[in-house]
């Protein structure tokens, strides 16, 4: 079942981009299909089981919905479109791999390389070993939990209408619908650790495809757009200055560090280092990024096209399966033509359904471009927030600068459509405060830092690439006048990000921060790969020393960028760290907790990350309060109470019947975290006790 909910989801997506995308190749359609059906299935899935829980009848309904676009497949246009694209990409991949060339092979040995990577890192994320949870990403260590909540609270707690795991009574306003995507799947029959390792996945491959295509499209260089990807997944900063001075001084040979690194190189606890890799600091932990990215992707690339006014900005690739499709179109007209002088023309896309029914989106590509572009960004309020802000702000500033406005007037509308009702219904009776997302703070969170020194640390060399290749006029610029004009509303996110805090916790401005550095990633590869391109051309003119110093400084420079975000990344991957999220006694009363409490119980636990009752979906009076507290939700008052009702407080047994508590659990985690008045427990029925835990029931009066 769940790998039937995922086929139907990405053949889906991968089916509608032929309504909006018209000269993709089937393996970026996939990509692009991956993350719009998924979320598509996610919000469809969400908005029945609303009505009727998540069961068996919603998941059929479900997916039975989303599967509606491959009725398309019904119309013979549509058949012969599909089946061509598709052996087109089987013949592009036959000659990639008996005949490579330059224009084949590199695409392929990124993918290749990309999809063993993430395989070990979310292989890592989060598994199981003997009878423990852990996670091999020290990043994920607190978020996991917290995610882990949600996703039982819908798959085994019937959370609906959907509260906070952590703040029982309170609406849950965090993007969910990454988490409601494996809740589906756990649903179906998957386990937790499967359903999160195969969607992270399958996300993390359509990332790439999305992210090599996104970089293709804007520079029109095959090799920057290998070297954007690589500057994107590698970020990081100078950390790398560190590991090379342990290798010097710490008496370990190169490898044996290498084997077991000791820490990460991109982000510290004691503030010098902040940005993080993307891979272990974002991607992992911050599982919607890992939905809103690749669709922000998509919407920006759609953008670009449909501002081109028709100029040839498109894929080599793409161009080549153009080719192709000619000549084969040729070859099948002399056939037809031997056999019929007056053979009706193959029937296209542009005349068949649903186009026949707007005529002006069939001949108006650009509309059509935008109207999928606004489709897409309307489906990412409740998957990520922060990018749906993004491409509003960003969008409307590209507006301004490309004056295109029935195009803007399409995308915007469409867009509000879908995002104003989910909207309404986040913010409605919502306990999120706020006043506490916007406060001026200047220099991100460098601290006491100089905020110059600060970035060069951070992200090394970077911005003075960016700053050269922007300023570049040489003979031919490095950045055309379109690409920069296109660039500029995004330099909003870095400039906005550096004078303001728009999250209650500072460092997350980086969910707005790494939009800007994603989309100077194209620009920064441009720019090595025409020092490459130089010492190429001295090289060819026999001048051995001009020839060198251009290439030896564009790898060097490109070391410097990705080095640091390489062990990080490796570090995961060679399983150098793990960390316990729960131990064999708490996963043990999770399952009695499953089986002895109905699905909605309200459980009084210890306000810690990793309570084992938020593997069970029931919800919590009160969980971590750094989650709670970086998502703008007060917590101090019942915190205190909850330290009242465990030490046997007079108004105690007030406390409990005011807020309807079910249960309480008395462990562990608990006496850690205060003084615990067994006394006062004693007058409760205990349901049952496993792994140290006790499970108490509350009478109602």
């Amino acid at each position: 079942m769940p790998l039937l909910l995922a086929l139907v989801a990405i053949l889906s997506g991968t089916l509608l981009t032929y309504l909006y995308d018209e000269d993709a190749q089937w393996p970026a359609r996939l990509c692009a299909g991956a993350c719009v059906g998924l979320t598509a299935l996610g919000l469809i899935g969400f908005i029945i089981a609303s009505f009727i829980g998540l069961t068996p009848l919603s998941l059929a309904l479900s997916t039975l919905i989303t599967a509606a676009p491959l009725a398309l497949l019904t119309h013979s246009a549509w058949r012969e479109r599909v089946r061509f694209d598709v052996r087109a990409s089987l013949r592009w991949l036959r000659r990639a791999l008996t005949r490579p060339t330059g224009q084949t092979t590199w695409p392929l040995v990124l993918f290749i390389i990309a999809a063993v990577l993430f395989w070990f890192v979310f292989d890592r994320a989060f598994f199981m070993q003997n009878d423990q949870l852990f996670t091999g990403v020290e990043n994920n260590l607190g978020d996991l939990p917290f995610h882990l909540g949600i996703i039982t609270g819908f798959a085994h707690g019937d959370n609906f209408p959907p509260q906070h795991p952590e703040f029982a009574g309170a609406r849950l306003t965090y993007p969910f619908i990454v988490d409601f995507i494996a809740a589906l799947f756990v649903r179906g029959g998957a386990s937790l650790t499967a359903a999160l390792f195969w969607e992270n996945f399958t996300l993390a491959l359509a990332l790439t495809g999305l992210l090599h295509r996104y970089a293709l499209k804007l520079t029109r260089a095959r090799a920057a757009a290998l070297v954007s990807v690589a500057l994107t997944l590698l970020s990081g900063g100078l950390g790398w200055v560190a590991f090379m001075r342990e290798w010097l001084e710490g008496g370990r040979s190169f490898f044996e560090l290498l084997a077991q690194l000791p820490h990460k190189y991109t982000i510290t606890f004691d503030g010098v280092y902040r940005w993080g890799n993307a891979i272990t600091t974002l991607l992992v932990p911050q599982r919607a990024l890992l939905l809103g990215l690749p669709l922000a992707l998509v919407v920006i690339t759609q953008w670009w096209q449909a501002l081109a006014q028709g100029e040839d900005e498109g894929e080599q690739t793409e161009a080549a399966y153009a080719d192709e499709r000619g000549r084969k179109k040729g070859k099948r007209r002399k056939v037809e033509k031997k056999k019929s002088d007056t053979s009706a023309p193959a029937p296209t896309l542009l005349t068949s359904f649903p186009f026949s029914l707007f005529p002006r989106a069939a001949n108006d590509i650009p509309l059509r471009r935008m109207l999928g572009a606004g489709f897409i960004a309307g489906l990412l309020p409740l998957a990520h927030a922060h990018t749906f802000v993004v491409l509003m702000v960003v969008g409307a500033c590209l507006a301004l600068l490309f004056r295109r406005w029935h195009l803007w007037y399409a995308f915007f509308w469409i867009a509000s459509m879908l995002a104003l009702p989910q909207m309404w219904w986040a913010t409605r009776a919502s306990a999120v405060h706020a006043s506490s997302f916007f406060e001026w703070a200047l220099g991100w969170d460098s601290g006491q830092q100089n905020v110059l020194w600060f970035w060069f640390k951070n992200i090394g060399l970077f911005i003075p690439l960016l700053i050269a290749a922007l300023a570049w006029r040489r003979r031919e610029a490095v950045v055309p006048k379109r690409l920069l004009l296109f660039y500029l509303p995004f330099t909003l996110c870095f400039i906005i990000a550096n004078v303001a805090k728009v999250s209650p916790y500072l460092w997350d401005n980086i969910k707005v921060l790494f939009y800007w550095y994603v989309a100077s990633t194209p620009l920064v590869a441009l720019l090595l790969v025409r020092l490459w391109r130089m010492g190429s051309k001295a090289w060819r003119e026999m001048n051995v020393l001009a020839g060198l110093l251009p290439r030896g400084a564009a790898v060097l420079l490109f070391l410097t960028l990705t080095l640091a975000g390489a062990l990080d990344v490796w570090r995961v991957a060679s399983a150098s760290e793990e960390q316990r999220e729960f131990d064999a006694g708490g996963i043990e009363f999770a399952a009695l907790v499953k089986r002895e409490t109905p699905p909605r119980s309200l459980i009084l636990i210890a306000p810690t990350y990793n309570h084992p009752v938020f593997l069970t979906g029931r919800r919590a009076l009160l969980g971590y309060g750094g989650h709670l507290w970086s998502q703008g939700i007060k917590y101090e008052t019942r915190e205190a109470e909850v330290k009242r009702i465990y030490a046997g407080a007079p108004d105690a047994d007030a406390l409990l019947q005011q807020y309807g508590v079910d249960y309480i659990v008395v462990g562990p985690l608990e006496r850690a975290a205060g003084p615990v008045n067994d006394q006062f427990f004693r007058h409760f029925e205990q349901v049952g006790n496993s792994g140290g835990y006790s499970l108490y029931k509350v009478a109602r009066p």
